[in-house]
């Protein structure tokens, strides 16, 4: 532990980023599941779709993924919307 106190203060503000950091990025994990959940079940595909192609633009946004990876991401759901609407 640092005995500084902007050294103490800094390590305290990176404790709560991580923290915050590691609940988005599980929180747009877990949309992306229950995402892929109800495409397979055929249920509400289009809301579903739509909501979660705007949490991935803004987890992108922000840093929490890369703009490509979000990309693709969004590209995989719309393939897999579109293969389950057919």
């Amino acid at each position: 532990m640092p005995n500084i106190k902007s050294a103490i203060k800094r390590v305290n503000v990176s404790e709560k980023k991580a923290v915050a950091n590691k609940n988005k990025k599980s929180a747009l994990r877990t949309s992306l599941k229950k995402a892929k959940a109800n495409i397979e079940a055929g249920e509400n595909i289009d809301a579903t779709v739509q909501g979660t192609q705007k949490i991935l633009d803004q987890a992108a946004a922000k840093g929490h993924m890369s703009k490509n990876a979000a990309s693709r991401a969004k590209s995989k759901l719309a393939k897999a919307a579109n293969k389950a609407k057919a």
